[in-house]
């Protein structure tokens, strides 16, 4: 296993990065060409503080209130360069525009306070079939000192010939039905996450930006989606829990969506539907650690 440390956040080179693989000919060049049938055997680390006016403006983007600790997927946000970083690297087989969210789960053991340094290791395993391609996961460790305080296990899927009959279903999810007030999500939702975020993605930024890569327009971040349930509930969650969800449908922007919830044996089951067709865009649950 070799491990290298990033430094620095996903920015517009990190971006462009992903991108070239999927341009005809230049994708072709050396060190951009994408090949390999297996994940590499790469550990990526970084360090980063919870900062305060960092932690609040996400929290401003995502719902969240004040508190003296960050939110439980706010250490997503330190942690998303190394997604990039491996997803860019050229070890790594996929190329990364494209590439599909299907999953998300992560367990926070306790929060953690403004000031205090987290380490933060990446790596890729389980490539898997998958009905619609293969499917991987990245999985981070947080640690502050040598004490694990927060887990992650993003679940990608890489678009291609897959296997329908043997491929990897998916965690099944309760469906629970919409409750409450919709939300109403604005036109701008995309580009106000991705500067919290460092999460860039052209199919988030704009309808023109979308519609190049084949969306008819621009589709909110799947992490602000569940960072926003969980900011719906956050007052009756543990400290120390577990947030699973699936990613179904994308929400087009501007939009309007439907949060749901309901009791559980293990804590709270949850969702996101389309308020005019009740598709599912996420389905999700937690558990108390």
């Amino acid at each position: 296993m070799t491990t290298r440390n990033i430094q620095g956040g996903a920015g517009l080179g990190v971006m462009l990065k992903a991108a070239l693989p999927a341009v005809p000919v230049v994708n072709q060049l050396p060190g951009v060409k994408k090949s390999g049938s297996t994940l590499p055997d790469l550990t990526l680390t970084t360090s980063g503080v919870v900062e305060r006016d960092k932690v609040a403006a996400y929290n401003a983007v995502c719902g969240f209130a004040t508190k003296d600790t960050a939110p439980v997927p706010y250490l997503h946000m330190l942690a998303f360069p190394l997604h990039m970083a491996l997803m860019t690297d050229s070890s790594f087989p996929f190329v990364a525009l494209g590439m599909v969210h299907l999953e998300n789960s992560i367990s926070q053991h306790r929060p953690v306070a403004y000031g205090e340094k987290v380490d933060l290791s990446l790596s890729a395993a389980n490539l898997r079939p998958h009905a619609r391609g293969k499917l991987f996961d990245m999985n981070v460790t947080a640690t502050v000192g040598d004490e694990v305080v927060w887990e992650s296990t993003s679940s990608y899927l890489r678009m291609g010939k897959g296997d329908r009959e043997k491929g990897d279903r998916g965690t099944t999810f309760n469906e629970v039905s919409p409750g409450g007030i919709p939300w109403k999500l604005p036109e701008d939702l995309g580009r106000k996450y991705g500067a919290v975020s460092g999460d860039r993605n052209p199919i988030h930024l704009y309808p023109i930006t979308a519609k190049a890569l084949g969306f008819p327009r621009h589709i909110a971040h799947g992490m602000w989606s569940k960072a926003r349930c969980i900011a719906a509930i956050e007052n009756r969650l543990p400290d120390a829990v577990r947030v699973e969800v699936g990613f179904k449908k994308p929400i087009f922007l501007p939009g309007t969506v439907t949060f749901g919830q309901q009791a559980s044996d293990q804590g709270i089951d949850f969702s996101l539907s389309n308020p005019k067709n009740g598709d599912f865009h996420l389905l999700g649950r937690t558990t108390a650690l």
